[in-house]
């Protein structure tokens, strides 16, 4: 049977089950991306609202960096207000550390700027040490080359930083040879660069030549961290006179960092490291300049601002030293020492100080020392004058006439009678040569310098009666009496802290306390040991009638100079009184009777200074000046196994009303008969010096302005 089957509605079935079909899927679909649209809007709210701030912030970033650059230290000036350190201008290559980048990258950008920079400047390759070279050499090898240095060693059990220290333990010569001279320079460069610290820029070469800043200067784009910056160093106008005491900066050492970043200091910077420059470190430093770098970002735009505030030089100095006075003293020392050259056992050398009695001013101080091993050291030893000690000699005789009144061992109608004196387990104690003066008092034991007289207020101290050949019996009494001494001297300035503002003076050496023989020797001045300094203090407080004055060098501080003026003074130091003596004033005017005596007696032993004997000039007087006290001292020593003397003098002048007090020490002269009195011709001349200058001053003579070397790293020897 044929069934006819409509092909037309049979196809429109299958058709209308497709358009069934696809509306399905479409609609899957079209949740799909509703949703995803959804997500996306939710997300940009989130974005917009709630996280839009951070994003902002991220597009507009701002990066601030500041460098505080140094400004120039202090002006000193001397008594009289002539400039005698001063400041040079010049400039400096430095580099800034940056802060952002990994240790690894900052090496290789610091190794790659400098070996831009070795093209462009000349360094000094003398202090690279052989850790910088294996440091170099490190960072400069392959990872093979490094790790074939431990071929053999058991690295398993070690930590990343000490297998480094491994690795630069074992790199040899054979590998530090392989680095070139021109590597050398390199190695210079990067060293300074690393001892930088983050934001602070640290000098790579100082007082570059303009040739050198111009290379720099225009290749600043290619040499990020490094600047070319304005700096100074400290000049000193009369080259090397004082030159020592005035002090030196440099970097702080390791040892004292702490202290320095507590009082606000950076790392690199430079500061005083001795005597003056160290003693007003505070005062001479100078307020720094600060550059603040700021990097905004917007967006893909970036702006570079730079803000400076200026610094301002630190405060100056009014210094007590009279500079023609200092050159001319140099001269003298130096002329005197070199004329008498054959009378020295080995150093040559002498020392020289004066001082204003009743201000404690430091006039002038100079030293002079020529090691004949040593003919090319700097011969000018100023710093000798407070730190190097010697046995004085009869010089310190006023202190010890002035203790035995003091102690009521003595009085001035004491009598003794000078012979040898010989006690059991002591060598045999007398006056010069070994002869008799007989009967002698204060008077005349200071004129003539009897050591008798000064060995019976030993003895009575120490309680022993003196019978000849009998020995000091009592240890407690001589204890006691070593004690009194010394407490007594002591307040003269002697075997004590002087007082003077310069960082760590010698107050001298000091003996046992046991031995009856050696408390006579003190006081004759051939036991303890002293400074020249001490000495001129003790004079100083003989002169003020028993008042010790602290002794200083800087009398004022004053506000930077500008336009040529001075500064207002921002501190004025007044005299100070140490302490005053334990004695009677009559008592200390009957010694200073005694001490005119030593200088215009007919037996006095300082009377080749206003008589012409001899090698010894006479002091040229004027009326304002007619007079002068002194004490004069020979303490035997042996230098080199040879017998010599420490040539010593102690004074003041004028005597009614004294202005100047002085020492002046020559020591390790030969111990010989017709010997030169060096002593005495330095003293001559620096007293008649200095009555001339004041009455007819001219001003410090010009020389060749020197400038510092600037010991940037003092670690490395």
């Amino acid at each position: 049977m044929y069934t006819y089957r409509d092909k037309g509605a049979e196809n429109m079935g299958k058709k209308n089950k497709k358009r069934r079909h696809v509306p399905v899927r479409l609609n899957v679909l079209f949740l799909i991306v509703f949703l995803l649209f959804s997500a996306l809007i939710l997300r940009l709210g989130v974005v917009q609202i709630v996280q839009g701030e951070e994003y902002e912030k991220e597009l507009t970033q701002t990066a601030n960096q500041t460098a505080r650059i140094d400004a120039p230290r202090g002006v000193m000036y001397d008594r009289y207000g002539y400039t005698v350190v001063d400041n040079e201008m010049e400039l400096s290559v430095t580099y800034t550390n940056p802060t952002e980048q990994s240790s690894q990258t900052k090496t290789q950008e610091m190794l790659r700027i400098a070996n831009e920079l070795v093209d462009m400047i000349e360094v000094d390759t003398e202090k690279i040490t052989e850790r910088d070279r294996k440091d170099y050499w490190y960072e400069n090898s392959e990872e093979e080359e490094r790790k074939a240095l431990l071929d053999g060693i058991d690295t398993s059990d070690m930590e990343p930083g000490e297998e480094y220290q491994e690795i630069i333990n074992q790199i040899g010569d054979e590998q530090l040879n392989t680095i070139s001279d021109e590597e050398l320079e390199v190695i210079a460069i990067y060293r300074e660069m690393t001892r930088g610290y983050a934001g602070s820029p640290q000098r790579i070469k100082r007082a570059v030549t303009d040739e050198e800043a111009h290379k720099v200067s225009e290749n600043l784009d290619k040499l990020p961290g490094v600047e070319i910056l304005r700096d100074s160093r400290r000049s000193y106008t009369y080259g090397d006179t004082f030159r020592n005491i005035l002090g030196n900066t440099s970097t702080i050492p390791a040892e004292s960092i702490d202290s320095y970043l507590a009082r606000g200091y950076d790392r690199s910077d430079l500061v005083g490291n001795s005597y003056l420059e160290a003693q007003y470190e505070d005062v001479l430093r100078g307020q720094k300049a600060e550059i603040e770098r700021s990097s905004t970002r917007n967006g893909s735009v970036t702006e570079n601002t730079v803000n400076e505030k200026p610094g301002s030089r630190g405060n100056d100095l009014v210094l007590t030293i009279d500079m023609e006075m200092q050159q001319q003293l140099e001269e003298i020392l130096e002329s005197t020492v070199r004329a008498n050259a054959g009378a020295f056992i080995d150093n040559r050398e002498a020392y020289a100080i004066m001082m204003n009695p009743q201000t404690g001013e430091i006039i002038s101080m100079a030293g002079y020392k020529d090691d004949p091993s040593n003919p090319d050291a700097v011969k000018v030893n100023d710093t000798g004058v407070v730190n190097d000690q010697f046995e004085m000699g009869s010089s310190v005789k006023a202190a010890s006439v002035l203790t035995g009144f003091e102690t009521g061992v003595m009085n001035p109608s004491s009598v003794i009678y000078d012979q040898p004196l010989n006690i059991k387990d002591t060598p045999q104690k007398s006056s010069i040569g070994g002869r008799s003066m007989g009967n002698v008092n204060y008077l005349t034991a200071l004129e003539r310098s009897s050591n008798v007289y000064m060995y019976y207020i030993a003895m009575r101290l120490a309680q022993h009666e003196y019978q000849a050949g009998a020995p000091f019996r009592d240890l407690n009494a001589i204890r006691d009496g070593y004690e009194k001494a010394r407490y007594n001297f002591n307040q003269f300035g002697l075997g004590v802290n002087p007082g003077i503002d310069l960082p760590n003076v010698s107050t001298g050496y000091e003996g046992d306390n046991r031995n009856g023989g050696t408390l006579m020797d003190y006081f004759i001045g051939q036991y303890d040991t002293y400074t020249p300094l001490q000495m001129v203090q003790y004079i100083s407080t003989i002169a003020n009638d028993g008042q010790r004055m602290r002794p200083h060098l800087v009398s004022e501080i004053r506000e930077a100079s500008t336009n040529g003026e001075d500064g207002a003074i921002v501190t004025q130091f007044k005299p100070e009184v140490l302490n005053q003596l334990d004695v009677d004033k009559d008592e200390i005017q009957l010694v200073k009777n005694g001490l005119r005596r030593v200088v215009y007696g007919q037996q006095g032993t300082g009377r080749h200074l206003v008589n012409n004997q001899g090698d010894v000039p006479r002091v040229q007087f004027t009326d304002e000046f007619p007079d002068v006290a002194a004490k004069t001292g020979t303490a035997q020593v042996t230098v080199n196994g040879a017998k010599g003397n420490n040539q010593t003098i102690v004074g003041y002048a004028p005597t009614d009303n004294p202005q100047i007090a002085f020492n002046v020490v020559v020591p390790g002269v030969y111990a010989r008969d017709g010997n030169a009195n060096i002593v005495q011709q330095i003293t001559s001349k620096m007293l008649t010096s200095y009555f001339e200058i004041n009455e007819n001053r001219e001003g410090p003579e010009d020389v060749d302005t020197v400038l510092e070397d600037v010991d940037t790293d003092p670690e490395v020897e």
